[in-house]
């Protein structure tokens, strides 16, 4: 399966058998400085990602280092509450999600990080 990251499908044609589905996904963090922490800027980590995934099969993010590869799976697992966008997860929106909700639905999702073995194995 591959991305076209130019031309993402509009949300009204998103596949209702997907089990996951990223609809215009972004996630700005606030850059501060000086004493008083004021917000100076913004860093658009993740800006506008759309994609589909069904059941059976895999999607793989590629990207040099600092685009933004981590934090688009961080976003989706909701370890950061993202600035905008959908992310449906079954057909729940996710994104939405607070509390005892979001912890029923974390169970069933998980990260594969860049190196899945162990450090104990790693040379």
């Amino acid at each position: 399966m591959t991305v076209d990251a130019a031309a993402p499908e509009p949300a009204a044609a998103a596949d209702a058998d997907a089990l996951l589905q990223v609809e215009d996904l972004k996630m700005h963090f606030p850059v501060h400085k000086g004493i008083f922490r004021r917000q100076v800027g913004t860093i658009k980590a993740v800006d506008g990602v759309s994609f589909d995934i069904k059941r059976g099969e895999t999607l793989g993010l590629v990207g040099e280092s600092g685009c933004g590869k981590s934090t688009t799976g961080r976003s989706i697992l909701r370890l950061y509450d993202v600035t905008d966008g959908r992310i449906l997860f079954r057909g729940e929106d996710v994104a939405t999600l607070q509390g005892e909700d979001l912890r029923k639905v974390r169970p069933h999702m998980q990260m594969v990080f860049q190196d899945p073995r162990p450090a104990s194995i790693r040379e």
